[in-house]
């Protein structure tokens, strides 16, 4: 392994709020900042590092696994790798597989097999899995919650609605003492009804059923009440909506215990991208309006929205090549998301480089109550590359940039070292 010494790399530290321009050693595969007294080797490759960015390992919040159950979507190591590519030291799946993560034997067989993989990639990221709120995911019958809880979950959340308030109070109640994450999707599926497009003038002009904001809404103003009378905190996923910044803003003001996170599609793409019909952009939740994307961004500037999650969902071709209406919701993210954010949001001036990072890497892992990441990233914000059937590591290709090209790439990961 070359040992190597990057010259000004900019550093963020988005714990502290702080960034610093300074020289990098990184000796096998670790790393220190250059100071007056390191010593440096005599075999040393000098790299000017004026355009990079070394900063912490990113978290996902939530995606979706193939395995097990639909491995020719997306494998564990192909997950991983995936994730590995996008600079995610962290990466934690929603139960919905086949079968669900809904029962101690399913979450021990799963978690042999990541081990398993595991230790065969190098630096590999930790893969975490939520156990299932309901049986099959379903949203009708409490999983055997306490017999979850005796394993090393990263807290419960189905990923899909629970249409039954009175179901999700029960579920708040028992789970008060555990003092473990949750995480709910709140939606109104009768007030959505057949809708697949978020109600609007693009989703007319494209002739798509509308999905109105109020089964956002609605949902999210009953789940919000249920949270303040129980007390048990709460992470709410897949906000998408104006409206859901401003009931989420309002809950937290009068100190309600919620943390709260959108998707990295809904701030790069809004209801405009849907006149292409590409089934890419077909989501669960729809893409917002641009004055939702607007809300959106906002949000995570102020913090209203804690985190920025990837939801990273792999289909095959023959599943998502069929008509926009026909089409799976979801696409996959874990190698686009932060070069797409980087140039959509840092390089417009939108957000600046350290809410970027915070949202997707120090925030996340302090909603699900871990400590921040230790290892590092090395992100080149100016190398270009063109997405891939063979760039890609992802077993699935089912983006809207195939084809084409971005700016933005993960180089390395470093941990930090002990010369």
């Amino acid at each position: 392994m070359i040992n190597q010494l990057f010259q000004q790399v900019r550093i963020l530290d988005p714990i502290g709020d702080t960034e610093r321009v300074a020289d990098i050693l990184v000796i096998e595969g670790g790393f220190e900042e250059v100071s007056a007294t390191t010593q440096l080797p005599a075999d040393l490759q000098i790299t000017p590092g004026q355009h990079l960015i070394l900063a912490p390992g990113l978290v996902d919040l939530y995606s979706h696994s193939g395995t097990p159950g639909h491995e020719e979507r997306e494998t564990i190591a192909s997950l991983l790798t995936a994730a590995q590519a996008g600079g995610f030291v962290s990466v934690n799946i929603l139960p919905d597989t086949l079968p669900a993560l809904d029962r101690l034997s399913s979450i021990i067989s799963f978690d042999r097999e990541y081990h398993h993989i595991a230790a065969q990639i190098p630096n590999c990221p930790q893969l975490g899995y939520w156990g299932a709120l309901t049986e099959g995911v379903a949203g009708k019958t409490m999983t055997e919650l306490a017999e979850l809880a005796t394993t090393n979950i990263t807290g419960w959340a189905d990923g899909q609605a629970i249409a039954n308030p009175a179901l999700t109070r029960r579920l708040l109640e028992y789970l008060h003492p555990f003092n473990r994450p949750i995480g709910l999707y709140a939606l109104d599926r009768t007030l959505r009804g057949n809708g697949i497009a978020r109600a609007g003038v693009a989703a007319l002009k494209a002739g798509l059923p509308v999905d109105p904001v109020s089964s956002e809404a609605a949902a999210l103003a009953a789940t919000i009440e249920i949270v303040a009378e129980i007390g048990t905190p709460v992470h709410l996923m897949r906000i998408s909506t104006r409206r859901g910044v401003e009931l989420i803003a309002a809950a937290k003001q009068r100190g309600v215990p919620i943390t709260a996170s959108t998707t990295w599609l809904h701030l790069v793409a809004n209801t405009t991208d849907l006149a292409t019909y590409d089934p890419n952009f077909k989501l669960d939740p729809p893409l917002g309006t641009l004055d939702d994307q607007i809300a959106l961004i906002e949000g995570i500037k102020t913090g209203v929205l804690d985190t920025i999650a990837i939801d990273h969902s792999a289909y095959t071709y023959e599943e998502k090549t069929v008509a926009f209406g026909e089409a799976p919701p979801g696409a996959i993210g874990l190698e686009l998301a932060l070069p797409l954010l980087w140039q959509h949001l840092v390089v417009s001036r939108q957000l600046t480089a350290l809410e970027l990072w915070a949202a997707l890497s120090t925030k996340p892992a302090h909603c699900l109550h871990q400590s921040p990441p230790t290892d590092r990233i090395l992100f080149d914000p100016q190398k270009t590359w063109t997405v891939t059937k063979n760039s890609l590591k992802s077993l699935a290709h089912n983006t809207a940039w195939l084809g084409r090209e971005i700016t933005g790439k993960v180089t390395a990961q470093y941990s930090r070292s002990n010369f």
